[in-house]
């Protein structure tokens, strides 16, 4: 048996953010993940894009953390020397229809602190993007990119420098609240046991599966789990392009995006499909679907341009049809188990407001006394 000061369960980028919150804030958390390095599920398998916080309701989470994440996130890649580019983007309507489509947007926006928004019209879009096809638009100067890769090394390596550790390819069997503390069981017949008064579950889509094994928990504080599969596919050549661009968003995701890497290489997607197991298989035949999608943006995307990139699943927490849920973070006020903070349902933005996620659970720690 083993007692540990804190214990995160997940090596995402959000996990990562949070131990380092927790290492910087005096403790020393362990940081537990069943795979091989850190983020190589959801953190590794999304557009990389530092969203500006355009579209979450006023008073959610995902506003204020995007918000938040987004200014925290471009300081901290600056300082210390994280690929990124605030390289802009542009939110395109290509059709008279969708015009009206665009004003719900710019109140969120406004709601959630951002006021950079600038509208364009068909004749801003062709000299901004000459070949982008649109009818009204608009551009968010805050709008990024960033090495996502990158900035997990550099929030471990921050965490560890600062007493955290990260241990790997370590799954975790069995959680059994105790007397004011949490002993968390590993799999493995010499894996050792560890005790702790506080636990992080940051396990993405992982999290509800962890809970469900604290038998303390009740069922109806841990939400269902639904899969939205997204796929991309890579451009072959060079995009004509300097700005990342979005259509409107669709139901479940922003809809079929071009973004850029920090190589200038361009990829399409993500798409949504609802499925019910965990797949990152990436059907070529797909591509179909998203050259109509994109030549509603970019007529002149040539046939034969895209190739099956990777595939990721959004750990949504609303069901098909429904409204896109909020973040869901639970302390112990909130669920009745001392020492546990629940984390469910982070999706996009996760990545950008993964320090202020970070942020928002140590303040909670703090409170906990």
């Amino acid at each position: 048996m083993y007692e540990a000061d804190s214990i995160v369960v997940g090596g995402g980028v959000v996990g990562l953010a949070i131990a380092r919150a927790l290492a910087l804030a005096g403790r020393e958390p362990i940081v537990v993940d069943s795979e091989k390095g850190i983020g190589m599920v959801t953190s590794s398998r999304n557009s990389e894009v530092i969203h500006a916080g355009l579209y979450y309701p006023e008073g959610s989470l995902k506003a204020a953390l995007c918000v938040r994440g987004k200014a925290l996130l471009y300081e901290f890649c600056a300082a210390r020397g994280v690929p990124h580019r605030r390289c802009g983007k542009i939110l395109v309507a290509t059709s008279a229809d969708q015009i009206g489509g665009l004003d719900p947007i710019v109140a969120a926006a406004a709601k959630a602190g951002v006021d950079d928004l600038r509208p364009l019209d068909r004749a801003d879009l062709h000299r901004i993007e000459p070949a982008l096809a649109g009818v009204a638009g608009l551009f968010s100067p805050s709008t990024g990119i960033v090495d996502s890769h990158a900035l997990m090394l550099a929030l471990q390596g921050e965490a560890e420098a600062n007493g955290a550790q990260v241990v790997l390819a370590s799954t975790v069997d069995a959680i059994e609240a105790g007397d004011g503390d949490v002993l968390v069981t590993l799999a493995g017949d010499e894996a050792p046991s560890l005790r702790t008064p506080l636990l992080i579950n940051a396990a993405g889509l992982g999290a509800q599966a962890l809970a469900r094994t604290m038998g303390a928990l009740a069922p109806d504080h841990i939400p269902a789990l639904h899969y939205a599969k997204g796929v991309y596919f890579a451009l072959s050549g060079r995009a004509p392009f300097s700005h990342l661009v979005y259509p409107l968003p669709e139901p479940g995701g922003l809809g079929v995006h071009l973004t850029l890497d920090m190589a200038g290489a361009a990829r399409f997607g993500p798409d949504v499909e609802w499925i019910d197991t965990i797949d990152y298989d990436v059907d070529p035949a797909r591509a179909d679907r998203f050259y109509g999608a994109i030549r509603r943006y970019w007529p002149d995307l040539p046939d034969g341009a895209l190739a099956p990139a990777y595939a990721g699943i959004r750990p949504k927490i609303s069901a098909p049809g429904e409204p896109a849920a909020d973040f869901c973070i639970s302390r112990p006020r909130d669920h009745g188990v001392a020492g546990l903070i629940n984390l469910f349902g982070i999706e996009s933005p996760g990545l950008t407001s993964s320090l202020a996620i970070g942020e928002h659970v140590a303040a909670m720690v703090r409170q906990l006394g």
